[in-house]
C-alpha cells in the first residue's frame, strides 16, 4: 500500500479564484485529502482578485510556487504580507494569465464573471485539465475554449452541481440514446414571493439564499433565476443535445442535482447533500474518486422531494435565456455581460430588483439590431461583445436612475 502511495505522482492543482467560496471549498478538500494520508495534490498556483489577507494565509499554509492578485494596486500588501515565504509573486491581470500558464496537471477556473476567460484559455490552450466554475468562459466564448481544450488534448470537467450531476450519469459513447436533460433548479430566495414582493427586494435579501453559501453575484442570478438560464446555455456546450431537450425544474430541496432521462423512459439521477465540496471533489480525483467531508444524505430525515415548474412570468431571465441560446452567435455573451451590469447595479442600490431582466432584455433588442446573429470565433471578438453590452447596459442604468 506505501508502495503504491509512493509510485502515484502528486497532481499539480492551481486555482484561480482561490479566495472566493469554490477556492476555498477546493483548499479544504486538498486539506482534507492530506489530513487522511492522501497528500497526491501539490499547489502550483493561486491567485485571488483582491483579498491579499485571505490569500496570503492560503499560501502559507498550502505553500504554492506562484501567488497572484489581480488588483495591481495590492502587490506591495501581498508582498509584505508574504514576507520570508519562498513565492513567487505578480500582481495584475497579467500575472493571473501566468498563474493559468505554469505547468499545472488540473486548473480550476473559478474567477467570477468575463474576468476568467483570458486566463481559463490560456490554460486550455496548453491541455490542462479544466474543472470548470466559471459559466461565463462556456456562454461567452464556448466554442472558443470547447476548440482550444480539443486541440491541446486536455479535459473540461463541470463542476457547477448541475453539470457536474448530468456528467456523472451522461453515457457519452452513446449520447444518441439520452432523450432529455433535467436541470434542478433551488428557486431562489424568492420562490414563492409574489411579483409585487419582488419588486421591494433589497441586495441583502437576494443574496440570502435558502440552501447554497455563495458569493453575492451568483446569489442574485440565483434569485432572478438567471443562473439557471446561464446554466442551459452551458449544457448546450458540455453535452452533445439540442437546448430545446433540455428543461428546467424547481427542485427547492436541492438534493436532486440535475437528470437524464433515455429512449427508454429511464431517468438517472445524482444525489448528495447541497456542498459544493461533493462535486469539486469529482472533478479533483477525476477519474478516480476521493473521500470527502460532505455530509452524508439521510432521505428518510429529508422525507420528502418536492418539485414544481419555473414560473416565466416571475422569472423572465429564463425566457432570455432560452432566446439568446436559441439565436446563438453574439447573444449568449450579450445576454451576460448585461445582465452582470444590471446586478452590479442592484446590489450598488442603483435598480430595482426586477430592472436586472428589463435591463438585459433592453441591451439584447439593441445588440441584435447592431450586430445580429454573428458567429464568434476568436476570444477578441467574445471581448467585443461584452464590451459593447457592458457599454449598453450601463447606459440603460444610468436613464433609469434617472427617469
Amino acid at each position: 500500500m506505501a508502495g503504491d502511495e509512493g509510485a502515484r505522482r502528486a497532481r499539480r492543482v492551481t486555482i484561480l479564484g482561490s479566495t472566493g467560496s469554490i477556492g476555498v471549498n477546493t483548499l479544504d478538500l486538498i486539506r482534507f485529502a492530506r489530513e487522511q494520508g492522501e497528500a497526491t495534490y501539490e499547489v502550483e498556483a493561486l491567485t485571488a482578485n483582491s483579498n491579499v489577507g485571505l490569500l496570503a494565509e492560503q499560501a502559507r499554509r498550502f505553500r504554492p510556487r506562484y501567488v497572484a492578485v489581480a488588483d495591481p494596486s495590492k502587490q506591495a500588501e501581498l508582498e509584505a504580507a508574504l514576507d520570508g515565504l519562498e513565492v513567487e509573486i505578480g500582481a495584475g491581470p497579467e500575472a493571473i494569465e501566468e498563474a493559468a500558464a505554469r505547468d499545472a496537471d488540473w486548473v480550476m477556473a473559478a474567477i467570477v464573471g468575463a474576468a476568467g476567460l483570458r486566463p481559463t484559455l490560456r490554460a486550455a490552450k496548453r491541455g490542462a485539465t479544466i474543472a470548470l466554475a466559471n459559466k461565463e468562459c462556456l456562454v461567452c466564448a464556448g466554442d472558443i475554449l470547447k476548440a482550444a481544450i480539443a486541440a491541446a488534448g486536455g479535459e473540461l470537467l463541470p463542476v457547477d452541481s448541475e453539470h457536474n450531476a448530468i456528467f456523472q450519469v451522461f453515457d457519452f459513447e452513446r449520447p444518441e440514446r439520452v432523450s432529455r436533460l433535467i436541470l434542478t433548479a433551488s428557486g431562489g430566495p424568492f420562490r414563492c414571493w409574489s411579483k409585487a414582493e419582488m419588486a421591494a427586494a433589497t441586495p441583502a435579501q437576494a443574496v440570502a439564499h435558502p440552501n447554497w453559501s455563495m458569493g453575492a453575484k451568483i446569489s442574485v442570478d440565483s434569485a432572478t433565476m438567471m443562473n439557471k438560464g446561464l446554466e442551459l446555455i452551458e449544457a448546450a456546450h458540455i453535452f452533445p443535445i439540442s437546448s430545446e431537450n433540455i428543461e428546467i425544474i424547481v427542485h427547492p430541496q436541492s438534493v436532486i442535482h440535475s437528470m437524464v432521462e433515455y429512449v427508454d423512459g429511464s431517468v438517472l439521477a445524482q444525489l448528495g447533500a447541497p456542498d459544493m465540496r461533493t462535486p469539486i471533489a469529482y472533478t479533483l480525483a477525476w477519474p478516480e474518486r476521493m473521500q470527502s467531508p460532505s455530509a452524508r444524505l439521510d432521505l428518510a430525515d429529508i422525507a420528502r422531494l418536492d418539485f414544481e415548474a419555473p414560473d416565466p412570468e416571475r422569472f423572465p431571465a429564463l425566457r432570455l435565456a432560452r432566446e439568446a441560446v436559441r439565436r446563438g452567435g453574439v447573444f449568449p455573451a450579450a445576454l451576460n455581460a448585461a445582465n452582470e451590469i444590471a446586478v452590479a447595479a442592484f446590489l450598488n442600490g442603483q435598480l430595482k430588483f426586477l430592472d436586472i431582466a428589463a435591463i438585459t432584455e433592453q441591451v439584447l433588442d439593441r445588440v441584435g439590431r447592431r450586430n445580429g446573429p454573428a458567429m464568434l470565433s476568436t476570444l477578441e471578438e467574445a471581448v467585443a461583445v461584452d464590451e459593447e453590452a457592458r457599454r449598453l447596459a450601463a447606459e440603460a442604468v444610468a436613464a433609469r436612475a434617472a427617469a
